[in-house]
């Protein structure tokens, strides 16, 4: 099945903020090649749920029965990819991710993570971060629409007034972020 792109040349996909009491999911993509957020395209006729639990069991073998759905960002948020990663020999031309994100609670006290539930794992190690810190760790393209997710998201994460206070390196990372992103805002 192919993923769907739009007329802007945008690749709808799922973002999964995945929490452990108030910890979040980082895994580091294969080889070491940075860390990030399980994520994935939207094949046609899929939805965005049936998408979003597709790509939770295949990333990390997390079945739907073992998280509970907290929500999920009220609209597409964009990024570009930079130049050198766009792949103009494919139709149509991909030039970003539009993705909707959604924050699950994981079950489990102890899970068991699988990565290799596809011929080529996205992921080789995870870890548990703090909530902000994401944003520092994703590749730079990627971290605008981190930001913009992790805001949107946080208060149904945290009780209220349990919101944690953004690091002191929030502004610098996150306005260079919004600069290098070069993605509409929807």
């Amino acid at each position: 099945m192919s993923d769907l792109i739009d007329a802007d040349g945008f690749r709808a996909n799922v973002g999964i903020l995945l929490m452990h009491h108030e910890l979040v999911f980082l895994g580091r993509r294969t080889g070491g090649r940075g860390w990030q957020f399980p994520q994935g395209g939207v094949r046609r006729g899929e939805s965005l749920e049936q998408a979003l639990y597709r790509e939770l069991e295949e990333e990390i073998g997390i079945a739907k029965s073992e998280v509970a759905l907290i929500g999920q960002t009220e609209r597409w948020l964009r990024y570009r990819l930079p130049a050198r990663y766009v792949r103009r020999n494919q139709q149509p031309v991909c030039i970003g991710q539009k993705q909707r994100w959604f924050l699950l609670q994981l079950k489990p006290e102890d899970p068991k993570f699988d990565f290799s539930r596809t011929p080529e794992p996205e992921f080789d190690q995870f870890r548990w971060a703090h909530y902000w810190e994401p944003v520092k760790e994703v590749i730079y393209f990627k971290r605008a629409v981190y930001a913009r997710a992790l805001t949107e998201l946080a208060d149904l994460a945290f009780p209220v007034g349990a919101r944690p206070p953004h690091p002191q390196w929030w502004e610098r990372m996150t306005a260079r972020g919004r600069q290098q992103a070069g993605a509409p805002a929807d």
